[in-house]
């Protein structure tokens, strides 16, 4: 693929998009965001908060720490975060910079401050809407489709920023249709590494100094020790644990950032962590390490094209089938070996559920990361999942459609019936 053709513009564009950093898990970070925002137009700390939230959303911000807070878990506590100490024009990074004397201010501000938290359905899965009051005056924000796209700033009647939201479109985002694993093959092989150094760089920094402390702490279930204490440290068991221990830090108020894939970072550790560790273990060299990590990441954004942002479909599963293509191809597997390490994973780790951002998200990695490299193994073995068995279909392409049918449709009761559980909590 040529630098000067437009898709390859518009894979390194995408990469770029999609590869930045997020200091928290994503969804309480957007709603710290939306409420930063909003304490900002109001020019004042308020003296009461609503806050509209679609079920995915309450989904994935209910039992997930918030770092910077002391430990404070959920809606209210992520609210508060922004509200206190968010600074909005760092968006994911919002409550990067707490000082001490602000999470006792989140405490006394939870105490004495009425948060409301409604249930909201716009017709969007992904749907935040923040408003503070402060005597007679208000100022509502609201975040929709992704976790940066604010589409509207009130303050007292005034609209300041009205973008109309018309379903579950990625306005302001290069097209991710243009995505497919032919085209991302060819890309990876004649990408000048240049044009991707900096974001995957950054990539690999960010998520291996989380992956390290995750070993290190105490955090949630401690999956990745687990997983090194029970099987070993062999390279399989080394990708997995990596790629958990990153998670356990993340879900469970470690304060170090990431760089997400899809909006999420445990996505982003997902496809990464593990190719790291096999490039490591083979020595690649840094060019091939980047080229694996362009295809691991692109072949996840891929996936979730269909699917969507939030869904009952576990994000892991389409980030462990791309670490399985990353990992793949660092074992010198050529395109064949590629879709069909990609169709063998998803054919059986696919179903797997998302009922939030938790401690059990590192255990699920952990299962991805391994159908992944099992995909990989059966197809150098000789043996494979063909079409016609369950949602696997002919071609990579059709397969990755009906994964996209399943998470965004198939699955969409599913959702509903996870997010009444965990109200109901």
């Amino acid at each position: 693929m040529e630098r000067t053709n437009e898709k390859y513009k518009a894979y390194v564009q995408i990469l770029k998009e999609e590869l930045v950093p997020a200091m928290g898990c994503t969804e309480p970070i957007a709603l710290a965001y939306a409420a930063a925002k909003a304490r900002e137009v109001l020019g004042a700390l308020p003296d009461s908060v609503k806050i509209g939230a679609s079920g995915s959303i309450i989904k994935n911000v209910k039992s997930v720490i918030v770092p910077n807070t002391n430990h404070l878990k959920g809606i209210p506590a992520a609210a508060a975060a922004g509200i206190i100490a968010g600074k909005a024009e760092k968006e994911l990074e919002v409550i990067a910079e707490v000082a001490e004397e602000e999470t006792v201010q989140m405490a006394e501000f939870l105490k004495n401050v009425p948060i409301s938290v409604e249930h909201v359905d716009n017709g969007v899965t992904f749907d935040i809407i923040v408003v503070v009051e402060k005597g007679g005056s208000y100022a509502k924000v609201r975040i929709a489709n992704y976790h940066t796209n604010i589409v509207l700033v009130e303050k007292d009647g005034e609209k300041l920023i009205d973008v109309p939201v018309e379903g579950e479109t990625e306005e302001g985002l290069t097209d991710r249709t243009l995505l497919n694993m032919k085209d991302i093959w060819d890309f990876i092989n004649t990408v000048d590494v240049a044009d991707i150094k900096e974001v995957i760089g950054r990539q690999i920094e960010y998520n291996t100094a989380i992956a390290d402390e995750g070993l290190k702490g105490d955090y949630g279930a401690n999956i990745g020790s687990v997983l090194l204490d029970t099987y070993g440290d062999d390279v399989r068991t080394r990708a997995k644990a990596r790629a958990a221990a990153g998670s356990d830090a993340r879900m469970n108020g470690c304060e170090l950032p990431v760089i997400i894939n899809a909006g999420s970072g445990n996505q982003g550790m997902t496809c990464s962590l593990p190719v790291l560790e096999y490039a490591k273990e083979f020595q690649c060299g840094e060019e091939k390490m980047y080229r694996a990590l362009a295809l691991s990441n692109l072949t996840a954004i891929h996936q979730k094209t269909g699917i969507g942002r939030l869904s009952a479909y576990c994000g892991a599963v389409s980030a462990g089938a791309a670490a399985g293509a990353g990992i793949a191809y660092l074992c010198g597997g050529g395109y064949e070996e590629i879709i069909h390490t990609v169709v063998n994973a998803l054919a059986i780790v696919s179903g797997m559920v998302c009922d939030g951002a938790k401690a059990s998200c590192a255990a699920k990695i952990a299962a991805s990361v391994d159908a992944g490299i099992l995909g990989y193994n059966m197809f150098l073995r000789g043996q494979q999942f063909y079409a016609g068995d369950g949602i696997v279909t002919k071609g990579v392409e059709a397969t990755i459609s009906n994964i996209g049918r399943l998470g965004k449709d198939g699955m969409k009761e599913t959702n509903e019936e996870i997010i009444k559980m965990m109200i109901n909590d």
